[in-house]
């Protein structure tokens, strides 16, 4: 079978042979060239639908995938059409094309063909931002998507996700693992940024055999900036909003001895907001010596190991001076109601002082790793975001 490299090439030289020739020979009658070839069956879903003009320009261009049409854009000289996205699987199609040639000259073709359906499906199982974590979020969210299979063909997935945003941003996808890709700008979204996620993911190939079920679209909007510095060895938490100081609250955090006391140092985000929280020891159940059970109020949560943002009043005498805590950030019961009423998850949190260094795929923390660590889990590498 000729692969879409090879009919793009022959569509080319055909389209570049009308005209006369140096000896006065006649130009070739207008003729149309459409691939795939009238008839295939069990094609390889992944391909484009590409039609060619030869002695002339293209005059119409129709393509239904299962009496439905397909969109698809012409060549600024009109001598070429190449279909918008690629073939979908398990789907019949119908070309047709007409070309307009010099001297009133014309030509038509209809072509038909199927692809190969599809041995199994792939689609989207979680979608971050979301209703959940809200569609307002702070200037440090990450766009976060688990598939519902292992995929492999990442290049093609890649391609097909499409971040649009009101204002210009430098952006990359980047891989965790084969069910999780991560999108973030190369800085923080600018505030007050309109952003649209479009999954383009009908018919991508996403492995062997396996291919995207559906599309998906998301909208989102970035909220004010809002920046918190926690220093702890200050121990104190300056909130910055749009760049202006507008808190500075005493804290207490992790009191160290041994390393997973600390509160871990780096950028975080906030990903949860929790009124009421149980905290239990991670390294001790009941019963055992270090084993604790806490009711906690004014949650933020930043972390996947269980740290938080919230109100300690046992600890209210040390806030400001000393560190008591078993890695949250502790603030006054007042000071944490505020903090977690007017914390937009994806707000930065940044915790700086304290020798443990967080993990960048600890809870949301990918603003950890450099710009140039980010990009080599991307398989496309940065992209400028579309204009929203």
């Amino acid at each position: 079978m000729r692969t879409a490299a090879g009919a793009l090439a022959l569509l080319v030289l055909l389209t570049g042979c009308s005209g006369t020739s140096e000896d006065g020979d006649e130009a070739p009658k207008a003729a149309v060239n459409i691939f795939p070839i009238d008839g295939a069956r069990e094609l390889p879903p992944e391909q484009p639908i590409m039609v060619g003009a030869a002695g002339g320009k293209l005059k119409s261009v129709t393509v239904e995938a299962a009496g439905r049409p397909v969109a698809g854009f012409y060549s600024a000289d009109r001598t070429r059409w190449h279909s918008e996205r690629p073939m979908a699987p398990g789907v019949s199609y119908r070309v047709h094309a007409v070309v307009s040639g010099p001297g009133g000259a014309s030509a038509e073709r209809t072509s038909r063909f199927s692809t190969k359906a599809a041995g199994k499906s792939f689609g989207i199982k979680t979608l971050l931002p979301n209703k959940e974590t809200g569609l307002t979020v702070g200037v440090g969210m990450p766009i976060m998507i688990t598939f519902d299979q292992p995929v492999t063909d990442r290049v093609s997935i890649e391609r097909s996700l499409v971040v649009q945003a009101s204002k210009p941003i430098t952006g990359a996808w980047h891989w965790l693992d084969k069910n999780r890709v991560v999108f973030r700008p190369k800085e923080y979204w600018p505030a007050y940024t309109k952003v649209r996620l479009i999954a383009r993911l009908a018919g991508v190939r996403g492995a062997d055999g396996m291919y995207g079920k559906q599309d998906y679209t998301r909208d989102f909007q970035i909220g004010r900036s809002q920046i918190s510095v926690a220093d702890t060895q200050s121990h104190h938490m300056q909130i910055r909003r749009d760049g202006k100081l507008i808190r500075n609250f005493p804290i207490s955090a992790g009191r160290g001895g041994v390393m997973r006391h600390y509160t871990t140092n780096g950028i975080h985000v906030a990903m949860s907001r929790e009124p009421v929280t149980v905290m239990t020891s991670p390294d001790a159940g009941p019963g055992q010596a270090g084993y604790y059970q806490t009711t906690t109020y004014s949650n933020v949560r930043f972390s996947d190991t269980g740290e938080y943002v919230h109100g300690a009043p046992w600890s209210v005498g040390d806030q400001g001076s000393a560190n008591v805590s078993h890695g949250c950030v502790n603030l006054s019961p007042t000071n944490a109601k505020w903090f977690m009423n007017n914390t937009l998850l994806g707000d930065p949190i940044i915790v700086t002082g304290s020798p443990r260094q967080v993990d960048p795929t600890n809870g949301w923390s990918y603003w950890e790793n450099s710009w140039q660590q980010w990009l080599k889990a991307s398989r496309l590498r940065a992209d400028t975001a579309a204009s929203l």
